[in-house]
């Protein structure tokens, strides 16, 4: 064993958890991008990725009993960086599968609706989201599922972290 092998050894030895499967991080990080680089390829015959995805089901959710969000709002609720999400919805915009109007008195603040065409891309896509899920997690990951309510939970106490 050469000295740097002998040094990256013994640097897992003290100050790891043993292997990366011991590690909750890398464990969820795999998990998370193996469900989306699935929807991504589900969604990718309809033209959409998966952040696209969640963009727009996240703007229609929002939009459902009071009208079109902000987009501050949306990025908020999703958890998804500003800028990430002023990006996405440019991309959605030129789709047409969203409409993104000034709101006035407010700078350069946006409030965003589901187009028709948004809509129905989302009847089109949430099945097949769907069925990624059920493959990936069963029943645990269905609504009242275990696995769900596990990772509700861990969400919770994230953001009671922040607060």
């Amino acid at each position: 064993m050469s000295p740097d092998q002998r040094a990256i050894a013994d640097m897992f030895d003290s100050v790891s958890l043993g292997s990366p499967e011991n590690a909750v991080g890398f464990v969820m990080w795999r998990i998370a991008h193996r469900y989306q680089r699935e929807v991504d390829q589900a969604l990718r015959p309809h033209g959409l990725t998966h952040l696209q995805f969640v963009t727009l089901a996240l703007v229609a959710w929002m939009e459902r009993d009071d009208g079109p969000a902000s987009q501050a709002e949306v990025a908020r609720f999703g958890d998804i960086h500003p800028m990430q999400v002023s990006t996405v919805m440019k991309a959605l915009e030129q789709k047409a599968l969203i409409q993104r109007m000034p709101i006035p008195g407010n700078g350069p603040a946006k409030s965003v609706a589901a187009t028709s065409g948004g809509i129905a891309s989302l009847r089109i896509a949430l099945p097949l989201v769907i069925k990624v899920q059920h493959r990936l997690f069963g029943p645990d990951g269905r609504p009242g599922g275990s696995f769900l309510q596990i990772l509700l939970q861990l969400d919770r106490a994230a953001d009671a972290a922040k607060a």
